[in-house]
């Protein structure tokens, strides 16, 4: 097991806002932050990669002119609370600067081994505490999509494809995707 200590200046025992996160070096590590706590991950594999890039693609392809879909972007949730999802989809007049102020439309979270248990519940919760309309995760391996929704304030499971079933998304727009074609 690798251990990795990043010094960020800050106190021992004070909880890390949006400042002391953009204080941090540029390094190529993914640097988030859930409630104060501060997440490092490796950079991602190639299959990752690929996922994400083709599943940006499918999604800017059917997106209205109104919305941007864009890869890994800064989210702030809170001013302790910085996620970077690999897939965002918001409205273009919202994403200026170097991230997104508030909840995205959709947030999509690309499993890898070493962050799935974040993306399946952490992220999961935390985007759902702050109301992010849509949540997606996509495991490359099986390959499988989970899509939740929220409705009520909590999140509804609305899809759970796999392999060559197409998934016909009504919302947060039209799409159609299928978990093989994001590995191809």
């Amino acid at each position: 097991m690798v251990t990795m200590t990043i010094d960020t200046g800050v106190p021992p025992g004070r909880a890390l806002t949006v400042d002391d996160l953009d204080a941090l070096p540029e390094d190529g590590l993914r640097h988030e932050l859930v409630d104060g706590v501060h997440v490092v991950s490796a950079a991602p594999t190639p299959l990752h990669q690929r996922v994400n890039f083709q599943l940006c693609r499918i999604l800017d392809d059917a997106a209205p002119e109104h919305l941007w879909v864009v890869p890994p972007i800064d989210v702030v949730l809170a001013h302790d609370t910085v996620l970077e999802p690999d897939v965002v989809v918001a409205p273009r007049d919202r994403l200026t600067g170097k991230r997104l102020d508030g909840p995205p439309l959709l947030a999509v979270e690309v499993l890898s081994p070493s962050t799935a248990l974040t993306d399946l519940n952490t992220k999961h919760d935390r985007l759902e505490r702050a109301d992010a309309p849509h949540y997606w995760v996509v495991d490359p391996v099986a390959p499988r999509l989970i899509a939740w929704e929220l409705q009520d304030g909590r999140y509804v499971e609305v899809a759970d494809v796999s392999g060559d079933t197409c998934w016909h998304a009504e919302r947060p727009f039209p799409v159609s995707i299928r978990p093989t074609d994001l590995v191809r």
